[in-house]
């Protein structure tokens, strides 16, 4: 008896020990983005684009591991990853998907992996990059974790992941800032690091189109780190555009857009923690450009069923007065290789 309670003593021991351990190198390994790094700093040339209309598009590819047919433990399913051939398959079909869309402008994505084990340390940038020659490629990074220690059973383990802008014009330079706030400690040693990436494009006006690429936080109870994020993005958006300059947001915004009311043709409206972005957020000249009749994102609790998963509208466009929405539209691809679903849009530069 006292043999076997030794033995589960020295394991109690171990097992803090290995806890301790982790959550020491976790702290001093811990990812800490400074408030801005410069991705590309380059002399503007003569070659201003002269766009009056310009096409792009969103779309989180969720690491091209949350396809269709999967759930995900954080969101009270099951699964933690899906298969290594899935994950390509998926990949292959978003490039596919981005490569038919190759007459856009502007390409504005989320949620893809450098080199993650839940994406089987596939470096999911570089094969995008590579497969889209004609844009030039800028990465902000928002998750760099050693070690992810849930699911105990199955740890997510390492993640490398961030934000992928593709454009055609080069632009003079390429920053990611950071958003403000984070979990409390010890649980920010495992979450991302939010920002958006801002690219500047020189006009002939002497104005600069800003094309910002954002992933807001989300699993953020009490919505405390989104207030501080949306407070820091109005004052960086403001300051711009009295500048007189251009400023386009799109991405995924982890909530939905002021005054939105579902319209969906097929899907059922996901109302659990809906959350709207505050009307006179920004003056009302500014606009939100968003496709009400299809959701972009579904609930991964369960596989996706059209007309039973929960679903709703959280990638979207954010518009300065002098630029003028065209169309918008989401591309319905019923979830197919990834959780959210792409949105196009066709913007006009007010003279």
């Amino acid at each position: 008896m006292k043999t076997i309670l030794k033995v589960i003593f020295w394991i109690f021991v171990l097992g803090i020990l290995v806890f301790a351990s982790l959550i020491f190198y976790a702290t001093i390994t811990d990812y800490k983005p400074a408030k801005m790094e410069v991705v590309l700093e380059s002399t503007p040339t003569d070659n201003f684009p002269e766009w009056t209309e310009i096409d792009l598009m969103i779309w989180n590819i969720g690491y091209c591991g949350l396809d269709s047919d999967m759930d995900f433990f954080y969101d009270g399913g099951e699964k933690v990853r899906t298969s290594r051939d899935q994950v390509i398959t998926n990949l292959q079909n978003v490039i596919a998907e981005l490569q038919k869309n190759d007459s856009l402008e502007f390409i504005l994505l989320q949620e893809v992996d450098v080199k993650s084990k839940r994406s089987y340390n596939i470096c999911e940038y570089d094969s995008i990059a590579a497969a889209l020659p004609n844009y030039k490629s800028f990465f902000g990074k928002n998750y760099d974790v050693f070690f992810v220690p849930l699911p105990p059973a199955d740890p997510m383990g390492k993640v490398k992941s961030g934000l992928q802008t593709l454009s055609k014009a080069s632009p003079s330079g390429s920053v990611r800032w950071s958003f403000p706030g984070t979990f409390a400690w010890p649980k920010s040693l495992f979450m991302l690091d939010r920002c958006f990436l801002v690219n500047r494009y020189p006009m002939a006006s002497g104005k600069e189109l800003l094309i910002i690429n954002t992933h807001n936080s989300a699993y953020d109870a009490g919505g405390v780190l989104r207030t501080q994020e949306m407070a820091y993005l109005k004052e960086f958006l403001i300051r711009e555009y009295e500048k007189g300059n251009y400023v386009l947001v799109g991405g995924d915004w982890n909530q939905s857009p002021p005054a939105f009311k579902p319209e969906f043709k097929a899907d059922v409206f996901d109302n659990v923690d809906f959350t709207l972005i505050p009307n006179g957020y920004l003056p009302d000249d500014w606009k939100w450009a968003f496709d009400p009749t299809f959701a972009s994102n579904r609930r991964v609790v369960t596989s996706y069923k059209r007309g039973v998963t929960p679903t709703t509208i959280i990638d979207f466009y954010l518009l300065s007065p002098n630029i003028e929405m065209v169309k918008v539209s989401t591309i319905d691809k019923e979830f197919k290789n990834s959780d959210h679903q792409p949105v196009r849009l066709k913007v006009r530069l007010i003279k």
